[in-house]
């Protein structure tokens, strides 16, 4: 019978295990393919992070993306040169954590979550990212609306606090311009803007241009640009997430935008690729279409606060029904459509209120607001519908009553739907706006939205 250990002896057990020296496992590097690392002699879970040493040069930290033949497929966040075959992998000890709570608002962070803008260190607590999802029987109706600032979408495609939007556009047709009209003027606590995969010019004149001084007082950017490791690209719209969670789960009304959206889509096919997964649809992995979802659906209302999420999609030739864009549109809320042909008009925000819908506006707007836009929509259709025979003059007026009623309308219609970046309206006011356009004057009062 064995007896039980002296209390001073291990009393000094105790002491030597809490100051002996860990053993760190170690791996080593074999094989670098393009941007990615290969390593040997380690067993660590998918997704854990790893220290990679450089022949004269800090470490760099990689994070584990697959593994294969006993070895493991790392992707980098930084610049890997002065890495050799034999050169040490380790384990990180600490987890990612974001910085959180009103110190980060006024900053613009990388996608480490570290300041960039050389106004000295955060002031912020820091969380451990988690990918927690609301139940979605937890989740509270969207039942308050929210106003953007933005007369089209807040008459025609009226937003609830708590959804998500998409914004559908080409390259150069103003999604920037209406993303800073949005931060500027929407009715949220906080804003938190994610710019991934953009220009490195870009970064400042959208903060200077677009958010301008009085939007970033109550906002955080948190910055990717194309230029950077597409692991750094992702990781940034996932501090983006967790910090606009935070604000959220102080019971906070927040405003999450995002530019854009497929260029965080292109950085999961890179790393997909990377990984060794096949090809599925035009060249996207299928994790490309699995990580999707489990981002957006991570905004939205929650039990004490709400996320109200803007993501725009970049769509590649202006194919509105490319995978990323009918992916997206699928998951989200609703979805508004910007168009060249608009801007060529010089019509801004160039918002196609006819190609654009928002799933809760009739949940959240009274039976007076949905006749006037349904009345707006079906005018705006009797337009595009005649308007070939109206611009080359084969159109005799007295034809149709509800085309000449339309040709009536229309410039009153887009003077309302025109907007400077700098000018701002609410739900109420645009409302009263639409009801000055006689709208439904002649109509029966049947007549209601049809969206």
């Amino acid at each position: 019978m064995t007896s039980r250990p002296h209390p001073p002896l291990l009393g000094h057990l105790r002491r030597a295990v809490s100051t002996a020296t860990t053993l760190q496992t170690q791996g080593s590097v074999t094989r670098v393919v393009g941007n990615t690392i290969e390593a040997a002699g380690l067993t660590v879970r998918l997704g854990s992070i790893c220290w990679v040493d450089l022949e004269g040069e800090t470490p760099v930290s990689a994070e584990v993306v697959g593994f294969r033949d006993q070895r493991i497929t790392l992707v980098p966040f930084g610049d890997i040169a002065g890495v050799e075959p034999g050169s040490a992998v380790r384990v990180r000890d600490q987890q990612f954590r974001v910085p959180v709570g009103r110190g980060v608002l006024g900053r613009v962070l990388d996608g480490f979550g570290r300041p960039i803008d050389g106004k000295g260190p955060l002031h912020a607590d820091a969380r451990v990212i988690s990918a927690a999802i609301p139940d979605p029987l937890a989740r509270a109706r969207i039942t308050r609306t929210m106003s953007t600032g933005v007369r089209a979408v807040d008459g025609l495609l009226t937003t609830g606090t708590g959804q998500r939007m998409g914004i559908f556009a080409g390259s150069g047709v103003g999604k920037s311009t209406l993303l800073g009209m949005i931060a500027r003027h929407a009715s949220s606590d906080e804003n938190v803007i994610a710019l991934i995969g953009e220009r490195g010019r870009e970064v400042q004149e959208f903060i200077d241009e677009q958010l301008g001084p009085e939007g970033l007082e109550r906002s955080v950017v948190v910055v990717a640009t194309s230029d950077q490791p597409a692991l750094l690209r992702l990781k940034a719209a996932e501090v983006a997430m967790a910090i606009a969670e935070s604000f959220r789960d102080e019971g906070d009304d927040v405003v999450l935008l995002m530019d854009s959206v497929t260029r965080l889509a292109m950085a999961q096919r890179e790393i997909g690729l990377a990984a060794g997964e096949p090809p599925a649809l035009r060249g996207y992995p299928p994790s490309v279409f699995s990580y999707l979802p489990r981002l957006l659906e991570r905004a939205g209302n929650a039990d004490a606060g709400t996320i109200t999420g803007f993501f725009t999609v970049l769509v590649e030739g202006d194919d509105f029904n490319e995978p990323v864009a009918d992916t997206v549109r699928s998951i989200l809320d609703g979805h508004i459509v910007l168009t060249r042909a608009l801007a060529e008009r010089n019509h801004y925000p160039a918002i196609d209120v006819l190609a654009s819908v928002s799933r809760v506006m009739p949940t959240i707007t009274t039976d007076h607001h949905r006749r006037l836009a349904g009345s707006l929509r079906a005018t705006l259709a009797e337009f595009d519908g005649a308007r070939d025979l109206i611009e080359v003059g084969a159109y005799a007026p007295g034809t149709s009553e509800a085309i000449d009623r339309a040709i009536r309308l229309k410039p009153d219609i887009d003077e309302l739907l025109r907007q400077d970046a700098d000018e701002t309206d609410d739900v109420a006011s645009t409302v009263a706006a639409m009801e000055g356009l006689g709208l439904l004057d002649g109509l029966p009062a049947t007549v209601r939205a049809d969206r």
